[in-house]
């Protein structure tokens, strides 16, 4: 585009499915928006019963906890957009620059921030299991609280710099972003003249959010693996090695799908299919983690009866009287 072209939009147009035929849309729209009140209640719960419950009052579920915060806030920033995309007539969303970069910041700090919080969760299991005997000494309630601050920080520090080096960039006309959100490749291909600098803080940021981390990550379950399998009772082998499965299952899920997504150059890129993936990772993702964690741990299985035994008998009180 030459220079004369280049402009400051209005507003961005987030396209998502709006190009289809509409009884499709709806059908879409039937089938996601249990899901995302699926997720939210999971989420919810587990973070409820991580607040409320005294046997879940340790670091793996302060941990555990604080993870389904960041996802109820990641659902909430993502999905209702993205439904309402369904009902609206074609033509797409049409949104405010500042509301799109808002979205943009959010998702990165919030998706960046979940990425650090795997790692710290690794770390306390490293701990825990490899060196049980400093365990409470090392990992304390000021350092649990230091690691979340620092995961939250660095999230969003992150996001701030990538958001700020993508809209200081001029566009070419337009501003129609096919995608389903303010996604940063979708937007950073809107731009003109230069935008290697972008491409190359992208790629950058991926390094530090999901290659790093996961490295660590599958060191710290190599070795926890290593030491369950040498030492320890059956029971407590079969326990540890549930609770290390469950997180490097999510931890799996969570940095596949989003290396896949974003450590990519711009031109290798198809916008089309990005926004089909797109509904996996917001949709069936956030979804799996409460099922993978409340569905294998016993510890959580038992804190909801306990909850749910406490209030039968309230409610039965309160029919009676």
């Amino acid at each position: 585009w030459p220079e004369s072209s280049w402009t400051s939009p209005q507003e961005f147009v987030i396209l998502g499915f709006s190009g289809w035929p509409q009884g499709l849309r709806v059908l879409l729209f039937a089938l996601l928006l249990p899901l995302y009140l699926a997720t939210l209640a999971g989420n919810l719960l587990i973070l409820v019963l991580a607040l409320v419950e005294p046997a879940l009052h340790t670091p793996m579920y302060f941990f555990l906890g604080a993870l389904s915060a960041v996802e109820v806030a990641y659902t909430l920033v993502l999905t209702p957009r993205m439904l309402a995309g369904f009902l609206l007539p074609p033509g797409g969303q049409a949104v405010a620059p500042s509301t799109c970069a808002a979205q943009m910041g959010l998702f990165v700090a919030l998706g960046g921030s979940e990425c650090l919080l795997l790692a710290a969760m690794a770390l306390d299991r490293y701990l825990a299991i490899c060196r049980p005997l400093y365990y409470p000494q090392l990992m304390t309630t000021g350092l649990c609280w230091g690691l979340l601050a620092s995961c939250c920080v660095g999230g969003s520090v992150l996001a701030l710099g990538l958001t700020t080096a993508i809209f200081q960039l001029p566009f070419c006309h337009g501003g129609l972003v096919n995608h389903v959100f303010c996604d940063l490749p979708a937007v950073l291909v809107l731009a003109c003249g230069n935008r290697d600098l972008q491409e190359h803080v992208l790629l950058v940021a991926c390094l530090l959010l999901l290659v790093l981390p996961l490295v660590l990550i599958l060191l710290s379950y190599t070795r926890v693996l290593v030491v369950i399998l040498g030492v320890g009772g059956a029971a407590g082998r079969r326990k540890a090695f549930n609770t290390v499965a469950s997180h490097l299952t999510v931890a799996v899920l969570h940095y596949g799908c989003a290396t896949a997504m974003y450590a990519r150059p711009l031109s290798s890129r198809s916008l089309e299919e990005d926004k089909l993936v797109s509904l996996i990772y917001i949709n069936l993702t956030p979804l799996l983690y409460p099922a993978i964690y409340t569905l294998r741990n016993r510890d959580m299985q038992g804190a909801l009866q306990r909850v749910v035994s406490q209030r039968t008998p309230v409610m039965t009180h309160q029919v009676e009287f």
